[in-house]
């Protein structure tokens, strides 16, 4: 196949034209077009007339010759066919053990049930409709299941988020991810698109569904079973305990436990598994009418069909040498309570697949170094958060309501009184304060110039009444569960795999997913 790009639509056009500026591009006769795919569809906004702009993979009657012609853009398509590792053909005596059934834990999981490894999976959450049950309970009745909730169960955090799928990781194994998705019932546009997304609503089946084919490759998947302490002899993993004091037999575990698994890093500490605390950020969750942020971003267009929710990702650096950015935005969706410890208030955004909500969210993240804890334990920066979570609570109400404030009256440093044009998605409710009193100076500080700069690259941002509301705690993991760059084992335990978000090496759905294949992989050499 020839992959051609740069090829451009208006945006009335239809994507039935492709073949002709395939034909017009090359040189060659329409009939000379046997096949072709979508490789890649972005949208070009910079200018007064909206394009999409496509890479296609196309199979031609003569591709050498038009390959020695060397026309710009246009090249042989590469490999992107994952390269499966070997498979038994019977499992091991002791099977591998994956330890949480996020994205790393499912994908390394899948992948050892694809190559017959028969993996047992510990995960100390509840299944999808369990979770969904525990999150109706507490937006509703203010009911925190610790165990189960939007950081812990099936799925794990992503499952109840936007469900995006972008990752600036260059991997070959995140065209498996996506294929993996899209085997499970995920929508098939999410392999072309630049901006892919599922939204929660659909990844919810979606997870389901790689679990029932994990178990029917001789997986098994406890729920509800949070492992509490790990066998460990003469520097090798031998199994874990579980909270139920049950043991499960392994010389080879995966940890892919998530960013929020706090007692778990704490057992690792303990059990002198190296582990180092690492840079992460806080911040708060921002709404805009999601009409704001369509006009701002394509204009005269911003209502056309085929454009749908516009996103924006925005970065600045603060004159007191702090990083402000925007992440995780969830396009017509709204701001979600996210705490998985009594009396702690945590944000996150979530949308469904047709993002159609009123508000845009995203967080506005300041960067936080380990010189900013108060000690240099590994565990300062879980600390930390819980400091700014706890206050958080307290600044709410003490009744897992969130604190919240009207730009206009963060950037005057005074407290808001009364909502404006932006009401707020936070199922729970929010109070009023000033923020000011959540976050150290310095951080509301380079939040507040972030704000104004972000002004000027999309019109409105800092608008007086768009609402902050606080706290976003968990952007990321704030340990690093140490491994060797080349076995991906811990630096100092044998056939212990750290995997994903959690362990510190991953930061989002597909990356996380990427990094759970490498360590199965890994897994499945060492077995070799």
């Amino acid at each position: 196949m020839i992959r051609i790009s740069q090829l451009k639509l208006n945006i009335e056009a239809s994507k039935d034209n492709l073949p002709k500026l395939i034909a017009k591009k090359l040189k060659i006769k329409l009939s000379d077009i046997k096949d072709y795919r979508i490789f890649k569809e972005s949208i070009d906004a910079r200018h007064e007339t909206i394009t999409f702009v496509y890479t296609v993979d196309a199979t031609l009657s003569n591709e050498a010759s038009i390959l020695n012609k060397k026309i710009p853009h246009v090249a042989p398509t590469p490999q992107l066919t994952y390269k499966m590792p070997p498979k038994r053909d019977l499992p091991p005596t002791k099977r591998p053990v994956v330890i949480g059934f996020g994205p790393s834990g499912m994908y390394a999981a899948l992948l050892l049930a694809q190559c017959g490894y028969h993996p047992i999976i510990l995960e100390r959450g509840g299944s999808v409709a369990e979770r969904v049950k525990n999150i109706e309970d507490f937006c509703t009745k203010g009911i925190l299941d610790p165990e189960s909730n939007i950081q812990f169960g099936e799925g794990g955090a992503g499952t109840f988020s936007d469900g995006k799928l972008t990752t600036r990781v260059k991997d070959l194994r995140g065209r498996k991810v996506l294929e993996e998705l899209v085997h499970a019932g995920a929508p098939e546009e999410i392999l072309y698109e630049a901006h892919p997304h599922v939204g929660t609503d659909l990844l919810r089946d979606v997870v389901v569904n790689i679990r029932k084919t994990i178990i029917a490759l001789g997986g098994e998947i406890h729920f509800n079973t949070r492992v509490d302490d790990f066998i460990v002899e003469d520097g090798q993993i031998r199994g874990v305990i579980t909270h139920q004091n049950q043991t499960f037999h392994s010389e080879h575990v995966i940890l892919a436990v998530g960013h929020s698994a706090r007692d778990t890093f704490k057992k690792i500490y303990d059990q002198k598994i190296d582990i180092a605390a690492k840079p992460f950020a806080v911040g708060f969750r921002v709404e805009h009418p999601q009409a704001l942020i369509n006009k701002a971003q394509y204009k005269a267009f911003a209502n056309h069909p085929k454009l749908g929710a516009a996103e924006y990702r925005l970065t600045h650096q603060a004159s007191n040498g702090r990083g402000v950015y925007t992440f995780c935005m969830c396009p017509g969706g709204f701001v979600v309570p996210s705490a998985s410890e009594p009396n702690k208030v945590v944000t996150n955004g979530m949308s469904e697949h047709a993002r159609g909500e009123a508000n845009a969210n995203s967080a506005v993240l300041v960067q936080v170094q380990p010189s900013d804890f108060e000690s240099d334990h590994p565990l300062a920066g879980i600390d930390f958060q819980r400091e700014l979570e706890s206050k958080a609570f307290v600044i709410g109400g003490e009744n897992y309501k969130a604190p919240a404030q009207l730009i206009g009256d963060f950037l005057a440093n005074r407290p808001s009184t009364s909502l404006g044009s932006v009401k707020p998605s936070y199922d729970i409710g929010i109070r009023l304060t000033n923020l000011r009193d959540l976050l150290p100076k310095a951080f509301c500080d380079a939040i507040a110039e972030g704000l104004q700069a972000f002004d000027k690259k999309l019109a409105g941002f800092s608008m007086d009444d768009a609402l902050l509301t606080g706290v976003e705690s968990r952007s990321s993991s704030p340990v690093r569960v140490t491994r060797d760059s080349e076995s991906l084992q811990s630096t100092n335990l044998k056939g212990f795999y750290p995997a994903g978000e959690g362990a510190g090496f991953a930061g989002g759905i597909v990356s996380s997913a990427i990094d759970g294949l490498k360590c199965a992989e890994k897994l499945i050499a060492a077995f070799s």
